[in-house]
């Protein structure tokens, strides 16, 4: 007796369920090794008669595992698939593609799309000529403009007044503002990146020189490496930076140990609290003085303008070089005496500001003042103190009521 080769080694059979998107069910019987394209063949001559005829049929269905959800590869075998006995198939045909434009759509289109487009210049002109001219000052109209940041210095100047007057009632106040000023005593400004510091000293640079490129550069090493190599033969590399003085560091140290004798006695406390907390006040102030951009005030010199007339601008201006240039060529207004003015008490602007709820709460918080002191003499943070949640509600009060006064 023979038997044919082919049976002797034909693979496990698997019992399939397929189904369609119609609702139609039947039972599959295929070996396991067969392509899933074959079975696919199968299951139309089975659901769909005749439909081979077409050999895109095949290509326009896919079978789809019921329980993984996963679409079986034609090229693949039922094993590969990892189909079991038993499992659910689903035959459906694909969606068709999108038809691909004509080209009178796609002419259409394009005609849309220049109707749509803005006038150019010309066009504008053209459009405009029989139009009456109308001179306008604009130098006029820009005077006239209330600047914001102009006007918030002169509201702070006055905040910080009347802050320090209500939080001198605080009892606690002297405590409170003895944390904060000795939180101010480590100015991030005056830190120097050690790892970067380290890098410079291992090639070779004075540690000196190479904290002055680290702080001209804004601690970025490469940029600091290439500015010790371009002034390694310049006299003045190991020069101090401008707006920098020795004094700084006795001042502070003579507020630290000021400080710490400080302190109210049992007979007079409440006026010597209040004695205290004016010096704490002045502690703070000296601590938040204005600190100008180096860079800035090196190239401004180069220029052949004065260093307290370069570190004015650059303070007039919140350190932008550009600004600060314009203002030292120019009239040079405003002063820096009148960045210390503050508002008129009297205007409806500072008597709009201080009914506000949640300025007059504000105001009571010794956070807000260090906020005040710290945007008047760098502007530049008043996006870190905007961000704050316990200073942003105030800062944002003070700008609606600004902008909503000055629309009138």
């Amino acid at each position: 007796m023979f038997v044919q080769e082919e049976k002797i080694f034909t693979g496990k059979v698997l019992r399939l369920h397929v189904c369609t998107m119609e609702g139609a069910e039947w039972l599959e019987e295929v070996p396991e090794d067969t392509t899933v394209e074959k079975l696919k063949e199968r299951c139309l001559k089975h659901c769909v008669p005749g439909s081979l005829e077409d050999p895109k049929t095949v290509t326009h269905h896919k079978l789809i595992h019921a329980t993984s959800e996963k679409v079986l590869t034609d090229t693949k075998t039922v094993l590969e698939e990892n189909v079991q006995d038993g499992d659910v198939l689903l035959l459906i045909k694909k969606r068709a593609p999108p038809p691909l434009p004509k080209m009178a759509d796609v002419s259409a289109e394009e005609k849309r799309k220049q109707e749509q487009k803005a006038p150019d210049k010309d066009a504008i002109l053209k459009a405009t000529a029989n139009l009456p001219s109308r001179n306008v000052d604009r130098t006029v109209a820009h005077h006239n403009m209330r600047d914001f940041q102009t006007e918030l210095r002169k509201i702070l100047v006055s905040l910080i007044e009347v802050a320090q007057k209500l939080l001198a009632l605080n009892p606690d106040a002297v405590e409170l503002f003895k944390k904060a000023n000795a939180m101010l005593d480590e100015d991030e400004e005056d830190r120097v990146d050690e790892i970067a510091l380290r890098q410079l000293t291992e090639m070779g640079f004075p540690e000196s020189r190479a904290v002055k490129a680290l702080r001209l550069n804004h601690m970025s090493v490469t940029q600091a490496m290439e500015w010790l190599i371009e002034h390694a033969d310049d006299p003045t590399v190991d020069a101090p930076l401008p707006g920098q003085t020795p004094s700084e560091a006795t001042d502070e140290a003579g507020a630290s140990s000021a400080e710490a004798t400080a302190g109210p006695s049992s007979e007079a406390g409440e006026e010597e609290a209040k004695d205290e907390l004016t010096e704490i006040f002045k502690k703070i102030r000296r601590k938040r003085e204005f600190r100008p951009d180096p860079r800035a005030v090196i190239a401004l010199m180069e220029m052949g303008f004065d260093e307290k007339e370069v570190v004015d601008a650059l303070r007039v201006n919140n350190n932008q070089q550009n600004a600060a240039c314009e203002w030292l060529l120019g009239d040079r207004k405003p002063s820096p005496e009148d960045l210390d003015k503050g508002i008129d008490t009297n205007s409806p602007l500072f008597q709009a500001i201080l009914e506000n709820p949640v300025v007059q709460l504000g105001l009571t918080n010794p956070k807000t003042l260090l906020a005040f002191e710290d945007m008047l003499e760098n502007p530049l943070n008043s996006t870190q103190w905007m961000n704050d949640p316990e200073t942003g509600p105030v800062m944002l009060q003070i700008s609606r009521i600004f902008q909503t006064l000055n629309r009138t």
